[in-house]
């Protein structure tokens, strides 16, 4: 179903679920490019911008957490953008919706109502988006610096887990990101020119938000990779000091196990018949036991 906000001559066209009639209007009425037609049959397309002589599609990727707050999904955006509309299809980001829904209902704080031209319309999605994108990975921020406070910890299974979903999160923004900042970086070069003019500077504060964004996530990849290193370490250090208990014990039992299987023989042994045997066999195993420990601490191996 087509929905559609009037802004002056200005059209913003939204279709969720498009059908193939819906598809079909839009290729009979704008005479969009079959194959750009076909890309909206599908998902999972890669980010691009195709450039024809009166309009542009564009296919960008930007992040969202699902249900749970957990993990992190790819949602694709695409955009007809020509003079007088701008047309959203598909299932897009949750920005998306919100802003046409707010700006269709007329409770409009982002001033969508407001945009006079299509790239103006253009410029406050993608801007919103950024907006939106950034919170998420300061968010992911705020997680890697959880887990750095909390690396000392011994629930060792609990920071696994935290390392793992963070670092599999940074690998998926790392996907979205990096195909798609030449991308925007057509914008503020001028190879892409749009439509209204004066708009070289909000381009350029698109691309700001992009850059800053790849950033933030090229440094928290480096943190999570260095607390992973850390934590391994760690879990390292702590097995090799319980092996290193471990054989201490042995080492220490293993003589007195052999003093007591030797006179647990049903063999004639000198003093085997005495009565002070048990207390003598109590103290020699006391000496030895003194011994080993005396011996280990020598060596500061315990």
């Amino acid at each position: 179903m087509i929905q559609t906000i009037k802004i002056g001559t200005l059209r913003w066209h939204n279709i969720q679920d498009p059908t193939d009639e819906d598809l079909d209007f839009l290729k009979d009425n704008f005479h969009f490019h079959p194959l750009d037609i076909e890309d909206c049959r599908s998902v999972n397309q890669r980010p691009k911008i195709d450039i024809y002589d009166d309009y542009y599609f564009l296919i960008l990727h930007f992040p969202s957490y699902d249900r749970w707050n957990r993990f992190l999904k790819t949602k694709e955006v695409k955009i007809f953008w020509g003079e007088d509309y701008v047309i959203t299809i598909g299932k897009p980001h949750w920005v998306v919706s919100s802003l046409f829904d707010s700006a269709k209902d007329h409770k409009d704080p982002y001033e969508i109502l407001q945009a006079g031209t299509s790239d103006s319309l253009l410029y406050k999605i993608l801007e919103k988006l950024m907006q939106e994108t950034l919170s998420l990975i300061s968010k992911l921020g705020i997680e890697v610096e959880l887990i750095n406070r909390d690396l000392f910890n011994k629930k060792a299974e609990k920071t696994i887990e935290r390392i793992s979903l963070t670092r599999r999160n940074i690998i998926l923004l790392n996907t979205i990101f990096k195909p798609q900042l030449r991308l925007f970086q057509k914008f503020e070069s001028g190879a892409i020119e749009g439509f209204a003019e004066s708009m070289e500077e909000y381009w350029g504060n698109i691309l700001d938000y992009y850059q800053k964004m790849w950033d933030m996530i090229e440094d928290y990849e480096e943190l999570i990779e260095g607390l992973s290193k850390t934590f391994d370490s760690l879990q390292t250090n702590r097995s090799n000091e319980i092996m290193k208990t471990l054989t201490l014990i042995s080492s220490i039992l293993l003589p007195l196990t052999f003093i007591a299987s030797l006179y647990g023989m049903n063999v004639e042994l000198p003093f085997g018949k005495s009565h002070e045997l048990f207390w003598g066999l109590m103290v020699a195993m006391l000496l030895i036991t003194a011994g080993f420990i005396f011996l280990f601490k020598r060596k500061n191996w315990m």
